[in-house]
């Protein structure tokens, strides 16, 4: 890899620094979206099928994530994400902490980063052990409680509340 300085922000950026390459680590890591059809139909950016093709060979080229053959079907893949992309969730939840803060997020699309923010490291940790389990098979212990089935439990509670219609 041709690199343009040794600075470790530098660095990071020329692996995951343009516009798709998050995303479609954050579909994976938070939407557990696995084939190439659930992250391309399922984003909510829209991104195009042959720009979402070139991210995940970039993204597998750079080592954070594998892609293994589909066992209930020959044609299709599962994506995995690797150690390296899941030692991206603090910085993702960083990402998402600053959005909140900075921009105009919807609630919706902003509750599980809130979550994850006021949860600190050691929701964090959860969760990264948990993906862990989902990406690389590592056992969990009994009575584990999902913060992937809790992310997307608040997830759904918010788009619930927003369809209930309210007296003016």
């Amino acid at each position: 890899m041709d690199q343009r300085s040794g600075c470790p922000i530098n660095l990071s950026l020329e692996v995951i620094g343009d516009r798709w390459s998050l995303i479609v680590l954050r579909d994976i890591m938070f939407g557990n979206r696995r084939s190439f059809r659930e992250i391309l139909t399922k984003s909510e950016e829209g991104i195009a099928s042959n720009i979402l093709s070139n991210r995940l060979k970039k993204l597998q080229a750079e080592g954070l994530i594998t892609k293994v053959d589909d066992p209930s079907h020959k044609q299709k893949s599962i994506y995995r994400l690797t150690e390296k992309s899941i030692e991206l969730l603090p910085v993702m939840v960083a990402l998402g902490a600053w959005g909140r803060k900075y921009l105009p997020v919807s609630k919706e699309l902003s509750i599980r980063a809130q979550i994850l923010e006021e949860g600190g490291s050691g929701l964090w940790d959860r969760f990264m052990r948990e993906l862990r389990h989902i990406h690389l098979g590592e056992p969990l212990p009994n009575g584990w409680l999902s913060v992937l089935d809790q992310l997307q439990a608040a997830y759904e509670s918010v788009v619930r509340e927003q369809a209930v219609p309210r007296c003016p």
